[in-house]
């Protein structure tokens, strides 16, 4: 007699395309129920339906990470529906105008930090508390860095900070999520190629004021990292991941 597999729940903010979209499709595979949570339901819902025709399990959630109210919203269903949190893929995330400072207005400004950081934060904390309060007590947050939370790019501030705060977020709740056997890891994209990013083949300004092509890596590659990342046990972790093309130009980016 076999017995159930034990239910393995996976959340990924915006999971509508990209990066969260080739994700959440990875640990679809890999066994995980994984709760899609995005702006657009349109995209959210495909992706339902191409859970039921492979045979996954896949729930919609629309939600704004910048709303706290619509992220507690999330965060109350996942546990109304499932009782638990298993892994948190913090994806969402937007950029600004490539402009001097002087020229970004401060609601592209808040659009980013309120996206990109505060998303993190409010999504963090709601699996942060739902995986401490749960039984088997744990589960594993993975936040979406990017190298530019080491190393800027010419005329991105706002995306800059923001991530540069991701980073201190996620050493902050590797540490705090110890005594509950929460780990917390961050991946670090280079140029991975979606649908988002398809202009910087393009060519992208240089920190010497040149445009140069740059090397894009395979959404794919990133979609297994997160997945390997999910996969280990919690007494195990990557705290900080690089996925990016061998080619890419350092030089250009400091």
């Amino acid at each position: 007699m076999s017995s159930a597999q034990p239910l393995k729940v996976a959340l990924v903010t915006g999971a509508g395309s990209g990066i969260g979209r080739s994700v959440a499709l990875g640990l679809m595979a890999d066994g995980y129920t994984v709760v899609l949570a995005g702006r657009r339901p349109e995209p959210l819902q495909e992706l339902v339906e191409r859970a039921a025709v492979e045979g996954h399990q896949a729930l919609a959630v629309p939600t704004d990470v910048r709303d706290p109210a619509s992220v507690d919203g999330l965060f109350a269903t996942i546990a109304q529906v499932y009782g638990r949190l298993d892994v948190v893929f913090n994806n969402a995330g937007v950029n600004a105008p490539a402009v001097p400072l002087d020229e970004l207005t401060f609601e592209q400004w808040r659009n980013v930090i309120d996206t990109n950081l505060n998303g993190v934060f409010l999504c963090a904390r709601g699996a942060f508390g739902l995986m401490r309060r749960q039984q088997p007590q744990g589960g594993r947050i993975i936040n979406n860095g990017s190298i530019s939370a080491h190393t800027p790019r010419p005329f991105s501030s706002a995306y800059t900070a923001s991530k540069h705060a991701v980073l201190g977020l996620t050493k902050s709740l590797a540490l705090d999520g110890r005594e509950f056997n929460i780990a917390c890891s961050q991946i670090d994209i280079g140029n991975a190629l979606t649908e988002m990013s398809v202009r910087m083949t393009k060519g992208v300004r240089q920190a010497n004021g040149t445009v140069a092509v740059e090397p894009m890596v395979d959404v794919k590659h990133v979609a297994d990292a997160v997945r390997y990342i999910a996969g280990l046990p919690l007494s195990a972790n990557v705290l900080n991941m690089t996925v990016m093309a061998t080619a890419m130009p350092f030089a250009g980016r400091g």
